[in-house]
């Protein structure tokens, strides 16, 4: 299956964690070759007008300072999608009740595991930019 619908179909699973309250945070990593951008990371912000993450970009250079933005969760998605296997070919998704990692082949196919979660609770991430 195309990686692009297989990342539909684990990003159904990152919301429902969201829903049910189990989402503790999610990491783009393994990327190909050495890229500046070296990961990004999304955890739970609180926020007044429904739930919110917190997206940072983490760059590799020095030089270029980390980005934060505090987004919903669709936004999230939009940014998410845009860096998958170009340089990104693993999200790993932890929840209290399982650890889900989607994974991008060589051929460009895509792939959903479970594991044992990683984190028992949840918590939500400060943001700096403000």
């Amino acid at each position: 299956m195309p990686y692009q619908d297989v990342f539909v179909l684990f990003w159904e699973q990152v919301k429902e964690s969201v829903q049910e309250g189990r989402f503790a945070k999610l990491t783009m990593a393994k990327t190909i070759g050495k890229p500046d951008l070296r990961n990004i990371f999304v955890r739970p912000v609180a926020s007044e007008d429904g739930f919110k993450v917190l997206v940072k970009l983490r760059y590799r250079s020095k030089e270029t300072e980390d980005v934060e933005n505090e987004l919903t969760l669709d936004e999230a998605f939009e940014v998410l999608k845009s860096h998958l296997k170009k340089p990104f070919l693993s999200v790993l998704l932890f929840s209290t009740t399982k650890d889900v990692t989607f994974k991008i082949n060589k051929k460009g196919a895509g792939s959903i595991t479970e594991n044992l979660p990683t984190f028992h609770e949840v918590k939500q991430a400060e943001n700096d930019a403000e």
